[in-house]
């Protein structure tokens, strides 16, 4: 599968001065996999050492964090020596060493030759306890899982994505070709964008059975992961607000409620359990701002938020949907089809901007669901599953704040919206000479 990330990869290798590289990311997302590709690809070599598999491999760095040592004894357990820069040496599931991650601050400043790319779940390296973590030493990107535009290629869609990349944002996507991205979006919301589900759906000739047993396995996964990292009086927290978040987001709520969770908890039994549970990237949480101000974190309420779900699909597995109602007009799925379409866009922007939007609501009600900021432009983005007829809380946020870019996404195409199925090209449509803007 092809990943965007890749070309970040490539731009770390050729960086004169780079430091280790750790890619962080959930569970299941393809890190292991991009890796591996990479150095394939790009290096004479490729040194590849899991920590998971080979839980003895944590001796190599028990005696001493020298690295000339630690490539040499390295070498000898793969049993072939370790190149300075023709050799990609890869640590993956890192956070289960925590002298290895330390270790990465001595390679970085005693053995900058050495190109070192490690892979860790956010969960793992989040909560690594009794770590001396190399501050400024390492540096970072996060892999989420595939966008829509990557679950296209997968899709051996590339020629139609040069064509609309190639279009300017003042062109609309043809009939026929917005119908068919239609279709890919509904299969998306239904798939989402882990990878190895991603390639079941389409391996299997998209067999639902099979490609919600891999869904499952996931979600089990996480679990397990909670009880292997977390304290124990942890985890009947983790999970419960985990399990929560998909019933909260079909009420429509306009923020999360702590006692939907369970009737006896309250905000402070559960803030810690939510904190490590949006660390380790499995949620996001999207904080209310009254005032849409530069800079936007300024100006949240961190105690008024939604939880959102890392990956559309799973939210949608989680919730017990049924995929046949996705491409239906069932009324009983019409408020889970709103939710379904926000948690799409939060990961969009994510994609997008590498951080998490905000959402605006006012004292009488109005709401508008994202709040991003772009260089100077405050954007408000309001979400419609469907049609874009009303859309009265953007309405209400525009003549309260006068935006010079306010959008709805929609299905639609028309001026003031971004189609659903073409967020990926939110920048371009910020464009002077695009029409969709107001």
């Amino acid at each position: 599968m092809k990943r965007l990330m890749m070309e970040k990869l490539i731009e770390w290798k050729d960086d004169p001065q780079k430091k280790p590289l750790l890619l962080r990311g959930v569970r299941q997302c393809g890190k292991t996999y991009l890796m591996r590709e990479f150095g394939r690809l790009h290096y004479d070599d490729v040194a590849y050492f899991s920590f998971e598999s080979s839980p003895k491999l944590g001796e190599t760095f028990e005696r001493d964090l020298n690295p000339i040592r630690i490539v040499k004894e390295l070498g000898i357990l793969r049993d072939k020596s370790i190149s300075p820069h023709t050799t990609l040496i890869l640590f993956d599931e890192i956070q289960l060493c925590g002298k290895a991650l330390t270790a990465l601050k001595y390679f970085c400043e005693e053995a900058p030759e050495y190109h070192i790319l490690c892979a860790g779940s956010l969960l793992g390296v989040a909560l690594t306890e009794k770590t001396s973590f190399p501050v400024g030493k390492v540096e970072f990107l996060t892999l989420h899982s595939l966008s829509f535009y990557e679950f296209l290629l997968a899709d051996g869609k590339e020629l139609l994505l040069d064509y609309l990349s190639a279009a300017g944002p003042h062109h609309s996507v043809p009939g026929h070709f917005a119908d068919e991205l239609k279709e890919k979006l509904m299969d998306y919301y239904i798939v989402g964008g882990m990878p190895e589900v991603v390639k079941t759906w389409f391996e299997s000739g998209y067999q639902l059975e099979k490609t919600e047993a891999v869904q499952q396995r996931i979600l089990d996964s996480y679990e397990v992961d909670f009880v292997k990292h977390a304290p124990q009086r942890e985890f009947p927290k983790l999970s419960a607000i985990w399990r929560s978040i998909p019933n909260q987001l079909a009420k429509e709520n306009s923020k999360f409620i702590f006692s939907q969770v369970k009737d006896s908890w309250r905000a402070k039994d559960l803030e810690d359990a939510l904190e490590w549970l949006i660390r380790a990237g499995l949620a996001y949480k999207v904080e209310r701002v009254e005032k849409p101000f530069i800079p936007l974190s300024a100006y949240a309420d961190h105690s008024y938020f939604k939880l959102y779900l890392c990956d559309v699909g799973l939210l949608r597995r989680m919730s017990g949907l049924p995929a046949s109602v996705i491409y239906g007009a069932d009324r009983a799925y019409r408020e889970y089809k709103g939710a379904l379409a926000e948690n799409y866009v939060l990961c969009e922007l994510v994609n997008l901007y590498r951080d998490t939007p905000f959402y605006w609501k006012s004292q009488n009600k109005a709401e508008v669901d994202f709040i991003v900021q772009n260089g100077a432009d405050i954007i408000p983005i309001e979400v419609k599953a469907e049609r874009a007829a009303h859309a009265h809380s953007l309405a209400e946020y525009c003549k309260k704040f006068s935006p010079r870019l306010s959008y709805v996404a929609s299905m639609e195409q028309k001026a003031g919206t971004i189609p659903l199925y073409m967020l990926w090209k939110f920048k371009d449509f910020l464009s002077p000479n695009s029409s969709y803007g107001e």
